[in-house]
């Protein structure tokens, strides 16, 4: 217990630094081992169908939809209640060799057996090509992110820590697409926004772990880089810790009570925090040191004033 408070009280997280990246290597390929061996289980948003809205007299218990949508042609259909109880939207997958006006039917048989005065509001298909190019948009949508994330830390402190923040955040992405692979879980449009919204929090957590290594790079000029890091990563980890906590009430009642519509969003969250959470310390921080950060990387460079040869050249 002594040995892992160090430096005055400050806690050596690195301490542990080899084998918490190791886990992090694990998760990382076997993430990639999921998505090439299973692939991502594309949603309707991704793999095209047919969506279909539907005005109901009364609420209507949504498993009992599912149930009746079991058949070969309506099986895996999406089912969820869209703006008030009364209303419903229903998500029918494409199946090759049937119809959609096919599809459709057998939905409002299931309905109007419970509801015989259902309206049908709107019917839409969406073919597959316009969802596979949803899917590249989306996927270019996070690289594009990156690569400015990458040049803007560059520019706004060193680019050792600019690649230490952008591989802590491919990690946190690789990761959370990685689970939603293995568990097969629906990959759609909320999905694309939680794993998104998972890249700007953990690189605002990366960014004020950043700033107090920078600070005190140059405040503390006989530490070691470990040391500073140490340091800094000890005395942001309240604001971590609080930050986080309230966060994680907020999206675990979203997992808990926000419904199916949310849920796939809610879980990216859920999934982004905690790994971005430990990201920020175990991938960025402790890469910027591989690469061999130190104070003088830190300093700020030295603008020579207008005029400053020639004070020099006078007696």
């Amino acid at each position: 217990m002594l040995q892992f408070f160090s430096f005055k009280g400050t806690v050596n997280f690195l301490r542990h630094a080899i084998p918490v990246s190791c886990i992090s290597v694990i998760l990382v390929l076997g993430s990639i081992a999921s998505m090439a061996t299973k692939g991502i289980n594309w949603g309707l948003d991704f793999t095209g169908g047919t969506v279909v809205e539907l005005n109901v007299t009364q609420p209507l218990d949504l498993e009992q939809i599912r149930a009746g949508l079991t058949s070969e042609e309506t099986d895996g259909s999406v089912v969820q209640n869209f703006g008030s109880s009364r209303d419903i939207l229903i998500r029918l997958p494409v199946k090759e060799g049937v119809k959609s006006d096919t599809q459709v039917a057998q939905l409002m048989s299931v309905i109007t057996a419970l509801d015989p005065e259902a309206v049908q509001k709107r019917v839409e298909f969406v073919g597959p090509q316009v969802g596979k190019e949803l899917a590249e948009q989306g996927g270019l949508a996070v690289l594009a992110a990156l690569i400015c994330i990458l040049i803007y830390v560059s520019f706004r402190f060193e680019w050792r820590l600019a690649v230490g923040a952008v591989t802590a955040l491919a990690h946190d992405v690789i990761v959370t697409l990685g689970v939603f692979s293995f568990f097969q879980l629906d990959f759609d449009l909320t999905v694309l926004a939680g794993v998104l919204t998972v890249v700007g929090y953990s690189l605002n957590d990366t960014i004020v772990v950043f700033d107090r290594i920078r600070e005190n790079f140059l405040k503390l000029r006989k530490n070691t880089p470990i040391d500073i890091v140490n340091i800094s990563i000890t005395q942001t980890m309240s604001r971590t810790i609080i930050t986080t906590g309230t966060t994680l009430i907020v999206v675990i009642a979203l997992f808990l009570k926000g419904g199916t519509m949310i849920h796939g969003f809610a879980t990216a969250l859920l999934m982004g925090i905690f790994v971005g959470t430990f990201s920020s310390i175990y991938v960025a921080s402790l890469l910027a040191i591989k690469l061999g950060i130190n104070r003088e990387h830190m300093m700020p460079v030295e603008v020579e004033k207008e005029g400053a040869d020639q004070d020099a050249l006078m007696p």
